[in-house]
């Protein structure tokens, strides 16, 4: 057998299935190549032919066949993207939380979270400059648009990827929101729920309202400050994760957010502000109940377009309120 490299076993790796270790290392390769190179002896632990299902064990060594490796090699250069000293650094100060398992950023607005047919830079390509003192390369967890900024979180490990992307999925981390959007909600304090589904047009996609074949959305929300009926500051806790959950809800409420011609269209846009059209809604804080650790609260600072339009409308006053995620309701939207 020609000798081929061999990936010693992290202890953030330890009692991972080997066929799961192989997905996240390697997610080029199928389930069904790897039972092949499990069978025929190409893929073996510590010498040994192993079954997918075997639980590895800190320190043991895993041959994984050079093919694969090449592979995985050519799909990561494809998918990375340059990243300039320059970026590299302006990345690395938006930084806001850090652990040996978690990284927090506050992400622009304007920067995409991963790439597509016409996305070239992005997020996901640029993971390396965040790698720091870690072995491994960051992993995103969750998702924000390309248009909002705030609170995104990474996992610096396997391990640490698994336990994240469970919590979310299981809304075990609860995220706040900020929006200041045009007009006033009738009521200060309620909810949006209104199941949402995926269209595809000549523009893309978009998401819209769909009682009959949409899925489950939910939405609370409270204004923190308003401007008469012109524009208002508000709160958002989304009990669901759908995309584009709150910028179609938002418009669901009569006020669509600022800047969001998307959704909102002309209706989204105030001839008294002129400083900017970007859309205003930003992850401001997630709250994080973690197993057996104590709770971590991440704030993301406004970024500037906001905080310009908050001082813009004389808002400054409703702050304080905004800190605390929502727990009440006296209203409901529902479809």
């Amino acid at each position: 057998m020609n000798k081929a490299p061999e990936i010693v076993v992290h202890s953030t790796d330890a009692g991972q299935r080997l066929d799961r270790w192989f997905k996240r290392k390697f997610p080029m390769l199928t389930h069904g190549h790897l039972e092949k190179l499990l069978r025929t002896g190409q893929v073996r632990v510590d010498g040994s032919r192993a079954r997918s299902g075997r639980r590895l064990v800190t320190g043991e060594s895993i041959r994984v066949p050079p093919a694969v490796l090449a592979q995985e090699d050519l799909s990561r250069r494809k998918s990375n993207v340059f990243v300039s000293e320059q970026d590299k650094v302006a990345l690395r100060q938006t930084v806001i939380y850090q652990d040996d398992d978690l990284l927090a950023i506050n992400k622009p607005a304007g920067l995409a979270v991963q790439g597509g047919s016409k996305i070239t830079r992005h997020l996901d390509g640029m993971l390396d400059a965040l790698r720091f003192d870690s072995q491994e390369r960051p992993k995103l967890v969750h998702r924000l648009d390309k248009d909002t900024s705030g609170v995104l979180l990474l996992a610096r490990n396997a391990k640490a990827a698994a336990l994240w992307t469970q919590m979310f999925r299981r809304r075990q981390v609860r995220k706040l929101y900020w929006a200041i959007v045009v007009g006033r909600p009738s009521l200060d304090v309620g909810e949006v729920t209104v199941p949402l589904a995926k269209v595809s047009g000549c523009r893309g996609e978009k998401v819209i309202a769909n009682v009959r074949e949409g899925k489950h959305a939910l939405t609370r929300y409270r204004v923190i400050a308003s401007l008469d009926n012109t524009a208002a500051w508000l709160a958002l806790e989304p009990q669901t994760g759908r995309t584009h959950q709150l910028r179609v809800h938002c418009g669901l409420l009569g006020t669509p957010i600022l800047g969001d011609g998307k959704y909102g269209g002309k209706k989204a846009f105030l001839p008294s502000l002129t400083h900017t059209n970007k859309v205003h809604l930003h992850g401001r804080a997630l709250n994080i109940a973690i197993p057996e650790k104590k709770p971590i609260s991440i704030v993301a600072p406004l970024p500037p377009h906001i905080s310009d339009t908050i001082r813009f409308f004389g808002f400054e006053e409703g702050a304080a309120a905004a800190a605390h995620v929502l727990t009440s309701k006296t209203h409901t939207i529902s479809g």
